[in-house]
């Protein structure tokens, strides 16, 4: 019998009504797992780590999750899950991806339906999860994101819907597999590496991210750069900006990292196809480290971890590049 360790962070999943209307995060790790009878086939530990609204997670929560993360593992169990809220469940599952040894499975969940909601899918993510998390195919795949019966790799998956059970993807990509009557059918992908170090700075770096939008002039940039450490431009299509703003995104990244990525949600941002002022080969002259694979939101986690650990712009592309 596989010994896994669940960690809650709060999030929908462990949400109850409040008094005062809505509902807020309640529940602690062994409430959930009581609630699932199946999970009793396994030999589970639970911990509370925080009882969070997604929302307002912060790096350095995600750093105290890591530490137990690597602590668990170090005292011998055989795989984690963590529970987490949805709305910034991909950013914490690519933070840890990026910064853990892929070796035991580390699997995140989470619900779009709370507990007492028609319907509520936390039960079934949970016992998805563990299932995952115990089953050696899951080794030295890296993090793992388990909703829905499917299962997405940390550093690919996307929130894609406000609401509907079935909101994570992982666009253009494609899951790394499925649950077939409660077994996982994994295919085997290789996770990036070298690891990262978590970030445990008193003064952690500022890193904004940018969304251009059509006739955007560069005047938010240009305002909002002089307190930034660090920029993730979310470009137009396959990275572009109006030529208007290109000396605003210029004069930024002579200053500090500015990451050229895309908003569509899917895709990489492209190299040598346009050549017209604010293409992405006009931008990537001008100095912007090209974002690969990569989204606006896990593109940001990344400059945060690599700038928090003191990297010049040499590494900074250099780990950027194994996203692509």
């Amino acid at each position: 019998m596989s010994r896994i360790v669940v960690l809650g962070m709060g999030g929908t999943i462990a949400m109850s009504p409040s008094a005062s209307g809505g509902v807020v995060p309640a529940l602690d790790a062994s409430a959930l797992i009581a609630a699932v009878p199946e999970l009793a086939a396994h030999d589970i530990t639970a911990r509370t780590l925080r009882s969070l609204p997604s929302p307002s997670v912060g790096f350095d929560d995600l750093a105290a999750l890591a530490e137990a993360v690597r602590a668990e593992v170090d005292g011998g169990a055989d795989g984690v899950v963590v529970t987490h809220g949805t709305d910034t469940l991909e950013e914490s599952a690519f933070l840890l991806d990026a910064t853990l040894d892929p070796g035991v499975p580390v699997v995140v969940t989470g619900a779009m339906r709370h507990p007492t909601a028609p319907g509520a899918d936390g039960p079934a993510n949970l016992l998805a999860a563990v299932t995952v998390a115990a089953s050696p195919e899951a080794r030295g795949l890296g993090v793992l994101v388990v909703l829905s019966d499917e299962v997405h790799g940390a550093r690919f998956v996307r929130k894609t819907h406000t609401s509907s059970t079935a909101a994570f993807a992982s666009p253009g990509v494609g899951p790394y597999g499925i649950l077939v009557e409660g077994e996982p059918r994994l295919r085997r992908v290789d996770p990036v590496s070298p690891r990262l170090p978590v970030p445990a700075t008193a003064t952690p770096p500022r890193v904004g991210l940018v969304t251009v939008s059509l006739g955007d002039d560069g005047e938010l940039l240009r305002h909002a750069a002089p307190a930034l450490d660090g920029v993730v431009l979310a470009g137009l299509g396959a990275g572009h900006v109006p030529e208007v703003m290109v000396p605003a995104v210029a004069e930024t990244a002579a200053r500090v990292p500015v990451v050229l990525t895309s908003r569509t949600g899917g895709g990489s941002v492209l190299r040598t196809t346009y050549g017209y002022p604010g293409s992405e080969r006009d931008l990537l002259a001008r100095g912007l480290v090209h974002g690969g694979f990569l989204d606006p939101a896990k593109a940001r986690v990344l400059l945060h971890l690599l700038l928090a650990d003191g990297a010049d712009r040499a590494r900074v592309e250099a780990a950027f590049a194994a996203y692509r």
